[in-house]
């Protein structure tokens, strides 16, 4: 029984670490320039400190208009929230 706990530990750890978010199907010639994308979140009030372009999402790292550390995910296309954290 503690190896089998042991086992499905590791698997649900190994395939966590491969799921990607998926936030649009659109070709990257349609996707928002990262300066403009930065510029409509900051205008939202968001304070970029890191921004990452992991798979098809656009993410950042930064606090809200409160001033509440976030963790974003957006559609690079049209720039809505695509999962928060």
């Amino acid at each position: 029984m503690k190896t089998f706990f042991i086992v499905s530990l590791i698997l649900t750890a190994s395939l966590s670490a491969y799921a990607k978010k998926h936030c649009t199907d659109e070709p990257k010639e349609k996707w928002m320039s990262e300066a403009d994308f930065k510029k409509k979140v900051e205008a939202d009030g968001y304070k970029i400190r890191k921004f990452k372009q992991p798979g098809t999402c656009y993410e950042i790292y930064g606090t809200d208009k409160d001033g509440k550390k976030v963790e974003i995910y957006f559609n690079p296309v049209d720039g809505s929230i695509v999962k928060s954290h």
